[in-house]
């Protein structure tokens, strides 16, 4: 009898202890986990009715929170909501949070351990606790201006960015849409609207396509090859490239024919900076079947390419090189090194690529937020630039910049030239279907090129080549003046 009880204590006593533990991890350790899970949504309703911080650009809310009469004391707001859908992104009940909305919840929502004493203030005043607010590293000029170019109905992203912090100054995507229309209290009108959102193609709700789509890099990633090529010291400066119109491969009828919209035609064989201003296609081909697969894709890695783990405060796609397949056959490397074939690319990634060669090989870590700022908005954390990788060196960086330079100078994006500033940049025409899709138009550079401010990189999705060229060299000419003139 008496070891019987003293079973029966023993299992109490472990009930007991595994009961109060679980709860111990969940009200003291778990707690902020099970807030911010999406599928928490005893904690979303909490939250909707609550006075949530503002998103702030310029100093203007974006997204704020503004009393209400209806069942919520406060209603989410959204001011010009198709210029800011991918940054901010969206708060409802119904479904959920995204974009900044999501990444800086904590924050808006007054939660974070630093504002502890923000809440003990709150209580004891009577006031109503107030989130916090999260002020952007955009320009709302540039913004505006990058978001007009882009025309309405054409797929499209633009990025604008500081290369030396690696501050966002603009970043758009078309289209857009309207987040108020996913903010409403009427939770039948916010299930209508949401339903018929998903059925317009192209739109993305769940973060800008600057930062969460991938496309076809086409000749930009040509500075990939580039970088590869003279990090392996098989190339130098002054290597002599062959250029033949067209590359065949051993056991298959597959060719790559050189680019025939430039003057590659001119040369049957060149120098790299030749090759790069008429964006030839075989000579950088060439390079990667003589380098070997291992060398682009670690290139590649450097500036970013494969990397999941990246947050601008909302995570970023990953691009990929080699794509979806493993080992690459001559014919599919080939067609991989000018960036064609699987190999995918966000714009942020090509931006990233591009400010890692403007900043001398070294790559800054691209960030949205500049400022947390208390409810009567006293500052209380500053952003501070961050290195992410060393991406190349500084000379083949400095090299490189010469190149492109060359490339607006005297090569194929002269349309990107501005007066009195040397322009760096490369353009990028991936193929699309023949009769089913057009082509990814693609300019990326950089200025002033002996002292970089600004990395401008435009992706046009399904175009046609002049409309193309239209859309995307000349208009980064005037985002680059615009930014300097500032």
């Amino acid at each position: 009898m008496n070891q019987a009880i003293r079973n029966s204590w023993v299992v109490a006593i472990v009930l007991f202890a595994l009961v109060f533990g679980s709860i111990t991890y969940v009200q003291f350790f778990a707690v902020d986990d099970l807030k911010n899970n999406a599928l928490n949504s005893r904690g979303l309703i909490q939250q909707f009715c609550n006075d949530r911080g503002s998103i702030l650009v310029g100093g203007q809310p974006i997204a704020e929170s503004v009393p209400s009469t209806d069942k919520c004391k406060f209603q989410r707001v959204y001011n010009q909501p198709e210029l800011y859908a991918g940054l901010t992104g969206f708060f409802s009940q119904a479904y959920g949070q995204y974009g900044i909305e999501k990444a800086e919840n904590p924050q808006l929502t007054g939660e974070t351990p630093g504002a502890f004493y923000d809440r003990v203030v709150s209580l004891l005043s009577g006031a109503q606790p107030k989130g916090r607010s999260v002020e952007l590293t955009i320009d709302p000029t540039i913004q505006q201006m990058a978001y007009d170019m882009i025309p309405d109905g054409q797929k499209g992203s633009i990025v604008v960015m500081n290369p030396k912090t690696g501050a966002i100054i603009a970043m758009v995507s078309k289209p857009s849409y309207d987040t108020n229309l996913l903010a409403s209290h009427d939770f039948a009108a916010v299930t209508e609207n949401y339903n018929k959102l998903l059925g317009i193609d192209g739109i993305n709700m769940f973060g800008s396509s600057a930062y969460t789509k991938l496309y076809s890099p086409g000749s930009v990633f040509k500075l990939v090859d580039t970088a590869a090529a003279l990090a392996s010291g098989k190339y130098t400066k002054d290597s002599v490239l062959p250029n033949p119109p067209a590359l065949s491969f051993a056991g298959t009828d597959a060719t790559l024919p050189n680019y025939v919209n430039g003057g590659c035609a001119a040369k049957s064989e060149a120098d790299f900076s030749f090759v790069l201003e008429q964006s030839c296609n075989t000579p950088f081909a060439q390079i990667a079947l003589d380098l070997g697969q291992n060398a682009i894709t670690d290139q590649a890695n450097k500036f970013g390419f494969s990397d999941n783990s990246l947050f601008i405060p909302d995570q970023v796609t990953a691009s990929k090189f080699p794509g979806s397949k493993g080992q690459l056959g001559p014919a599919e490397l080939a067609r991989s090194a000018v960036g064609q074939q699987d190999v995918q690319a966000t714009p942020l990634q090509i931006a990233m690529m591009t400010a890692a060669i403007a900043n001398g090989g070294t790559q800054m870590k691209p960030n949205m937020v500049k400022t947390i700022r208390t409810p009567d908005l006293k500052p209380v954390q500053e952003l501070t630039p961050q290195v992410l990788r060393q991406s190349t060196t500084r000379e083949i960086a400095a090299q490189m910049t010469q190149w492109m330079t060359n490339v607006v100078d005297k090569g194929i994006a002269h349309a990107a030239s501005v007066p009195g500033i040397e322009v760096a940049g490369k353009t990028g025409t991936a193929e699309g279907i023949p009769g089913v899709v057009n082509n990814n138009a693609w300019f990326t550079g950089f200025a002033p090129a002996q002292d970089p401010q600004v990395v401008v990189s435009i992706v046009m999705a399904n175009v046609d080549i002049a409309t193309g060229a239209q859309l995307t060299s000349p208009n980064a000419s005037k985002l680059i003046e615009a930014v300097l003139n500032k």
